[in-house]
């Protein structure tokens, strides 16, 4: 569960806007999620891969090309569905433990 979660949380960062990679690290520490480069690169060309991101370099002032990594429409309507899918899941297990919660 935690790969689909951290899935949706980087391509949220992305939708955002586009997002170079030590970037989205930043973005989600600053959320209290820790991820590594050795978590981070393999995922995001994994879904290079399947179509859900695309890249493009650019030059950079401060050393080598960058690349950045924006969604494509494939990407969109994926994210789309796993934030459906995380909106049920926490509805659930909200009803679940509703009546666990003490005033």
């Amino acid at each position: 569960m935690r790969k689909g979660v951290l899935e949706m949380c980087i391509l949220a960062t992305i939708a955002e806007q586009r997002a170079y990679p030590s970037d989205i690290i930043k973005k989600l520490e600053a959320s209290n999620l820790l991820v590594v480069q050795g978590t981070l690169y393999p995922l995001l060309t994994r879904l290079k891969n399947a179509g859900i991101l695309h890249y493009t370099w650019e030059e950079s002032t401060s050393g080598p090309p960058r690349k950045y990594y924006h969604l494509t429409e494939e990407g969109k309507q994926f994210l789309n569905d796993l934030l459906t899918s995380w909106n049920q899941l926490v509805h659930s297990v909200n009803e679940s433990i509703k009546n666990l919660e003490q005033s």
